[in-house]
C-alpha cells in the first residue's frame, strides 16, 4: 500500500503539529504526561507516513528488521536503566543521533544516483557538510558526557594550554576544509577533505566537552540535545524531509533555550560553560574539609521531633535522593506530616541533578502532587520563616559560598538559601564534597544539622519513628 505524497505531506503536517503539543506539554508537569503522548502518536504518524510514502520503494524487509532491532534495544534500556542513570542515558542517546547525521551525510556524498549542477550542487555539499559536521561534534560530545556522567571519565574539566587558541585554530581549519569541499572538481579531493573535517569535528567535540567541568554537566547535556536537533534537522535537508526539518528545529531550539535558562540559573554565560566549567580553579582550603567532628550531628529520633514540632518544612531533593532512591519513603514522611497539618513543600533547583528536570521525574514517580513542588524563584523567599529545610543528596545548590565567597569557583550561581531558616538537616553519606567538587560552609554553620548515612535507610527510620 502507497500513499500519495499530498497524503503524505498531510501526515506530516499533523505530526509536525503533535510534535509542537509535546513540547507544549512537556513544559508544565501537570501536562507532561500528555505531551509524551502526543510525541508518541506525532512520531508513530511520521512513521507510517514515511513508510507508505512515495520515497520507500524497495527494502522493507531490512527496514522493519531495523526498525524491531531498535525498539527491542530501546524498550529494554526503558526498562533496565534506573532514574540514577537517566542523564547518561540521554546522553549516549544524542551520539546516536548525531552518528545518524554523519553517515546520512556520506551516503548523500557517495550516492552516484544524486545529481546536481550549478548552484543546487554548491546548496546540496554545504548541507552536507554542516551535517556531518554538527553530526560529529555531537557524537563526539555525547560519548564524551556519558563517560563523565557515568564516572569512566573524570568530572573535572581538561586544562589544555592556550585550549580556546586551540579550539580557534581547529574551527579556522574546518572552514578552510568546507570550501576546500564545496570548492573542488574532483570526487576524490572531496572525499579527503570531508573525511579530514570528519576528524577535526570528532577531536573539537571531545574537547568541548572535556573542557567541561562537574556542575555544568547538566548544561553540556542540554547543549547536546540541541546539537542532536540541529544533527536532526541538517538530515532533513539532505534528505529533503520537510518534516525532520521542522522537528529537529523544534529540538534544537528548544535545546537552546533550556540551556540559556540553565546558565541565568546558574549565573552563567553559555559561553563560559563552554570554555570551561565549575571547579576550572582548585579548591581552596575550608572549613568544609575539617574533621566530620567538627560539625552537629543529629539522630533520627531528634530529626522526628524537630519535623513534629515544626509548623512548615522544606524538603531540598539532590542527587542523592536519586541515588538512595528515598523519593518514596520521603513522599510517606509527606503525607505524615500533612496529616498533622504541617506546610510541606519541595524546592527544586533548575540543575539540580546531572540532568534538567531530573528531580521533577523522581518526585513524579513517586507522585508528589505537583502544588507541593516548587521551583528556586518561587520559593527561596519562603525559608526566612521555615521552621526546617531538609537537604537530602544535595551540595552544590544549597551552598553559600555561591553569595557569601566572590573567591569560589561558584561564586554568582544562585541557590537554595536554605541557612536563612530556622533549622537545616543535611543528609549526607559522609563530609565529602559535590560533583563539582566544591566545598559547603553550610554544613557547619550553628543552626545545620548532619544526618550522616544512606538517604534511605536514613528516611525510613524518620518514617518509622513518626508512625510510632
Amino acid at each position: 500500500m502507497e500513499i500519495s505524497l499530498e497524503l503524505s505531506k498531510a501526515l506530516y503536517i499533523g505530526a509536525t503539529v503533535l510534535f509542537v503539543l509535546t513540547l507544549g506539554g512537556l513544559s508544565n508537569q501537570e501536562t507532561s504526561r500528555v505531551g509524551n503522548i502526543y510525541g508518541m502518536l506525532g512520531m508513530t504518524i511520521a512513521i507510517i507516513a514515511t513508510l507508505l510514502g512515495p520515497n520507500v520503494t524497495k527494502n522493507f524487509g531490512l527496514i522493519f528488521i531495523l526498525m524491531a532491532s531498535g525498539g527491542i534495544i530501546g524498550i529494554y534500556l526503558a526498562k533496565k536503566v534506573q532514574m540514577t542513570e537517566m542523564p547518561e542515558l540521554v546522553a549516549i542517546l544524542h551520539s546516536l543521533v548525531g552518528m545518524a547525521a554523519v553517515l546520512v551525510g556520506y551516503v548523500n556524498f557517495l550516492d552516484d544516483t544524486i545529481s546536481f549542477m550549478g548552484i543546487e550542487k554548491t546548496i546540496h555539499l554545504i548541507e552536507i557538510y554542516i551535517g556531518v559536521f554538527i553530526g560529529m561534534i555531537t557524537f563526539s560530545g555525547s560519548v564524551i558526557a556519558f563517560g563523565k556522567l557515568s564516572g569512566i571519565i573524570t568530572g573535572n574539566p581538561l586544562m589544555l594550554p592556550a585550549r580556546h587558541y586551540l579550539n580557534l585554530l581547529v574551527l579556522i581549519f574546518i572552514f578552510y576544509f568546507g570550501y576546500e569541499f564545496v570548492n573542488q572538481s574532483l570526487f576524490d579531493d572531496n572525499l579527503i577533505s570531508l573525511i579530514i573535517m570528519s576528524i577535526l569535528s570528532f577531536l573539537f567535540g571531545v574537547h568541548l566537552i572535556m573542557a567541561i567541568g562537574g556542575a555544568d554537566m547538566p548544561v553540556a547535556v542540554s547543549m547536546l540535545n540541541s546539537y542532536s536537533g540541529w544533527a536532526a534537522s541538517a538530515m532533513g535537508f539532505m534528505l529533503g524531509n520537510d518534516l525532520l526539518i521542522v522537528v529537529g528545529a523544534l529540538v534544537g531550539s528548544s535545546g537552546a533555550i533550556l540551556s540559556y535558562i540553565m546558565c541565568k540559573a546558574m549565573n552563567r554565560s553559555f559561553i563560559s560553560v563552554i570554555a570551561g566549567g565549575f571547579g576550572t580553579d582548585t579548591p581552596q582550603q575550608t572549613p568544609s574539609e575539617q574533621n566530620q567532628a567538627d560539625v552537629i550531628s543529629i539522630d533520627v529520633k531528634e530529626v522526628s521531633n524537630l519535623l513534629l514540632s515544626a509548623k512548615k518544612v522544606i524538603i531540598i531533593p539532590g542527587y542523592g535522593l536519586a541515588v538512595a532512591q528515598a523519593q518514596f519513603i520521603v513522599y510517606e514522611i509527606v503525607k505524615i506530616l500533612k496529616d498533622k497539618n504541617i506546610d510541606v513543600k519541595f524546592a527544586v533547583h533548575p540543575v539540580a541533578g546531572r540532568l534538567p528536570g531530573h528531580m521533577n521525574v523522581l518526585l513524579a514517580e513517586a507522585r508528589v502532587p505537583y502544588d507541593i513542588v516548587f521551583e528556586m524563584d518561587e520559593i527561596n523567599g519562603e525559608f526566612s520563616d521555615t521552621d526546617v529545610s531538609i537537604i537530602i543528596g544535595a551540595n552544590d545548590i544549597v551552598n553559600p559560598s555561591a553569595l557569601d565567597d566572590p573567591n569560589s569557583p561558584i561564586a554568582g550561581m544562585p541557590v537554595l538559601e536554605c541557612w536563612k531558616g530556622k533549622t537545616s538537616i543535611v543528609l549526607k553519606r559522609s563530609m565529602a564534597t559535590g560533583y563539582a567538587g566544591v566545598q559547603n560552609p553550610l554544613f557547619f554553620k550553628q543552626n545545620t544539622r548532619m544526618l550522616f548515612g544512606d538517604a534511605k535507610e536514613s528516611m525510613d527510620a524518620v518514617l518509622v519513628t513518626l508512625q510510632t
